[in-house]
């Protein structure tokens, strides 16, 4: 549990440091509209070199609404387990607390909406205007709802050996999703190392949770 605390506070110290590296370094006028960017180099040479791949970004889109079914699930076995126990206090730790991290996504993305790190690297079909790119709301929805999955499927999946290649499939889900969004090309890439930080730092957080779960019990 304690290396599992160190990683989920580094990350977030990690991902703040990111934050600042971003907004003052090398900042240059790259993105539509004249938006500003940091890491100005790093990003218009990674995003030239990949350019723009709309097939990538739909597979992307296609993973990101599996994501949101299995957070549904998630939830139905959750309200379930209200509805038979007839107890908010009675239903599995791991789902409120799974439910505590769905809801802490969606906080970080409603913020990060008005507080604008960066702009998207293109416009998208559709809008007229920039939309915010930092952190990738993409790759940190799919990286912790997999991630999430992956630390508690065993509970409710009995088959060892199910549970086994659905946790690889959740993994194949995060890597598909981290490499497919940069190289779609709709974000720069210190957005998706963004999405990535914030990610391990939120499914470490849930870790340690559902370890103290375990430790109760």
């Amino acid at each position: 549990m304690e290396k599992k605390s160190a990683v989920t506070i580094a990350s977030t110290l990690m991902f703040i440091i990111w934050i600042l590296v971003i907004k003052t370094v090398d900042v240059a006028k790259i993105g539509p509209q004249n938006t500003a960017v940091g890491l100005s180099h790093i990003n218009k040479n990674i995003h030239e070199l990949f350019g723009v791949n709309m097939v990538w970004y739909n597979i992307t889109e296609v993973i990101g609404f599996v994501a949101i079914g299995v957070a549904a699930i998630f939830a139905i076995i959750g309200f379930v387990q209200l509805i038979k126990r007839k107890s908010l206090f009675k239903v599995d730790k791991e789902i409120i607390a799974l439910g505590g991290l769905f809801v802490v996504v969606i906080g970080l993305y409603a913020l990060f909406e008005k507080v604008i790190i960066n702009y998207r690297p293109v416009i998208m079909e559709g809008s007229n205007e920039v939309e915010a790119s930092f952190p990738s709301s993409h790759t940190m929805l799919i990286c912790t709802v997999m991630g999430g999955t992956i630390i508690i499927i065993g509970k409710y999946i009995k088959d060892a050996k199910v549970a086994k290649i659905l946790r690889i499939v959740c993994g194949v889900m995060i890597l598909i999703t981290v490499c497919g969004r940069l190289v779609s090309g709709v974000h720069w890439f210190t957005d998706i190392v963004g999405g990535v930080l914030i990610s391990v730092a939120l499914v470490g957080a849930f870790s340690v949770a559902v370890d103290k779960c375990y430790s109760k019990i």
